[in-house]
């Protein structure tokens, strides 16, 4: 049964993302993309016409899953404060633990055309203005973010990342920060 053209894109992603993890950013061509895929070379140029629209379509289908898992975890939080900073924190962790790791595209784009980072360098902007504007101190926010995102590059990059009990007591610790920071913002003064 052929494959429908979502599904389709899925598939080359997918492949895409594998390649750059498990063989390195210089083995991403259309060929091999195309083979891992199990598809030719031609459906693959009808999805994405050029290695460009490849890394663009990685980088996009990263922000749109990243961005809805953001959304959809702040949203059980209800109108609370903090949740946007304990949001990011637990989309990033979990993040991590996808296979395959969609974040690879980002390795492409710096590898390839670093302007091509431009609409996660959008999104992270509002990402941290969601986390600025979220009931704790800018400082905490901040704290928040970069640890998130420092775990995110160690294993993105393989650097001796933290077990997956220290990354329990990471996210614990980070999480009773913004509760101790929201505490702090709502006592009167």
């Amino acid at each position: 049964m052929p494959k429908s053209g979502a599904n389709t894109q899925k598939a080359i992603l997918d492949a895409a993302n594998r390649i750059v993890i498990e063989q390195g950013v210089e083995r991403l061509t259309l060929e091999q993309v195309a083979a891992e895929a199990k598809i030719s070379k031609g459906g693959l140029l009808y999805h994405f016409p050029t290695k460009e629209a490849l890394i663009k379509g990685m980088i996009n289908h990263y922000l749109e899953r990243f961005t809805e898992d953001f959304n959809q975890t702040a949203e059980k939080d209800g109108d609370t404060p903090g949740r946007w900073n304990r949001s990011y924190l637990t989309t990033t962790f979990a993040d991590n633990q996808r296979t395959p790791r969609m974040s690879s595209g980002l390795l492409a784009a710096v590898a390839t055309d670093p302007s091509l980072l431009a609409p996660l360098q959008e999104r992270f902007r509002e990402w941290v203005a969601l986390l600025d504007q979220d009931g704790v101190d800018p400082t905490t926010a901040a704290i928040v973010q970069l640890v998130a995102d420092g775990l995110w590059l160690v294993e993105l990059f393989g650097l001796s990342a933290p077990d997956e009990a220290m990354k329990g007591k990471i996210l614990q610790t980070m999480e009773e920060m913004i509760r101790q920071a929201v505490k702090e913002k709502q006592r009167p003064k």
